[in-house]
């Protein structure tokens, strides 16, 4: 079998960023796939599952309501819950959708309330929820990566 694309990156000397992890053509479109990268793989914790479940919700609502909501595919999080993925349809780079990704992160840095499609009948899990979480790592996550990303947290490590 082929190796993936997304297991040959070095995961080691991976830094919380945002990066296109690849593109490719469906129906003749061009989708362009982020990784969303929040913590160090294998060097920080992972998400804690109520946080990213917290942070699924309100991005997706997020991104679906913004000015690039015809162009969403797919925001969810990855099973190693270092991150989540972003599939756009277009060619885009990373630069390109970091004002999206600052708006995106602001909005769950900001949230209050009832979350999103957190209701028994919107949500196999709707309990399994950590909005405080969220926010707080939403707020880490535009400190440390978002307000002046460097291209070590925008292009994948060698």
């Amino acid at each position: 079998m082929e190796r993936i694309a997304s297991f040959s990156v070095n995961h080691l000397a991976l830094l919380p960023g945002l990066y296109l992890s690849r593109t490719d053509e469906c129906g003749g479109v061009c989708v362009s796939t982020f990784d969303l990268r929040m913590t160090a793989p294998n060097r920080e914790p992972p998400v804690d599952v109520p946080a990213l479940h917290t942070i699924e919700h309100l991005g997706a609502t997020f991104l679906r309501n913004s000015a690039y909501k015809d162009k969403v595919v797919y925001f969810g999080p990855m099973g190693c819950r270092t991150g989540f993925y972003l599939l756009l349809c277009g060619d885009f780079e990373s630069v390109d959708i970091v004002p999206l990704m600052v708006e995106m992160f602001e909005f769950i840095r900001d949230f209050e309330g009832e979350i999103p499609g957190a209701q028994p009948k919107d949500c196999g899990n709707y309990l399994d929820m950590n909005l405080p979480m969220a926010n707080y790592l939403a707020k880490k996550f535009l400190a440390e990566v978002l307000t002046d990303i460097q291209d070590s947290q925008l292009y994948y490590p060698e």
